[in-house]
């Protein structure tokens, strides 16, 4: 049975020991991964020594003993390393902030809003993060599906863009709803503008079979830009033949 005070521990300081043969006349000793200072317990053949009576350990890599030691005398360091706490990630707190990086295996799993504004890379670190807004107001905020409806709704996905084309807008469409959606009534502008340099081709309108439609009896390509009808196509201006109307 070792004697002199047994080490006690409490539960938030972890410590090692490392035992060394000394050789005869050994007073010198150098402690394997070091030690902080004033946290290190020094045992001679069971016995306890007292610092600065016994031995001084003063630089956190090396011991001295005052006496020297006798060849084969067992040597014993108890190294502490204080653990804090506050330094953890404590479960129960209703705010915590983590300076740093932060590496995690496994998934994460977040009950709440992701905040990430700030995140560089944010599109890489959250998969699917995507700010939505509606005529430059942000919408997307908690929002986690949405919903097309209509037939007229196709996706083209390549890699992390998904080209959305919705039918209707830009004179494309039948007319627009006079009140809500189930309205029988809807007005045609007279005057559909392109104000945009485009190409009519299977990249946006269907494939080559397709005929390419437009109710406004009246188109403006505005200064600049142009219309090209991809091989293939067909563009029908004024399909509904509202212009007849004007010439009655």
């Amino acid at each position: 049975m070792a004697l002199g005070r047994p080490v006690s521990l409490t539960s938030n300081i972890a410590s090692k020991t490392i035992s060394v043969t000394a050789t005869a006349s050994q007073t010198l000793f150098t402690v394997t991964g070091g030690y902080n200072i004033n946290e290190l317990g020094v045992f001679r053949n069971g016995i306890r020594l007292v610092d600065g009576r016994d031995y001084l350990a003063r630089d956190g890599s090396s011991v001295t003993l005052l006496s020297a030691a006798s060849g084969g005398d067992i040597i014993e360091f108890h190294i502490f390393d204080v653990f804090s706490v506050a330094e953890a990630i404590k479960p129960n707190e209703s705010s915590q902030t983590i300076n740093g990086d932060l590496a995690i295996t496994g998934n994460l799993n977040v009950t709440g809003i992701v905040t990430a504004s700030d995140i560089v890379g944010v599109s890489t670190l959250f998969t699917g993060a995507i700010g939505i807004q509606s005529a430059g107001t942000v919408i997307g905020a908690g929002i986690t599906q949405l919903n097309f409806i209509g037939s007229g709704n196709t996706f083209a996905v390549s890699g992390s863009t998904v080209d959305i084309s919705i039918s209707g807008g830009s004179g494309g469409g039948l007319g627009k709803a006079v009140g809500d959606q189930n309205a029988v009534f809807s007005y045609i502008e007279q005057y559909g503008e392109i104000d945009e340099t485009i190409t009519l081709d299977t990249s946006n309108s269907g494939v080559n079979t397709s005929i390419i439609v437009t109710v406004n009896p009246i188109l403006a390509i505005n200064d600049s830009n142009t219309v090209t009808v991809g091989a293939g196509k067909s563009l029908v201006v004024d399909v509904l033949q509202i212009g007849d109307l004007f010439e009655q």
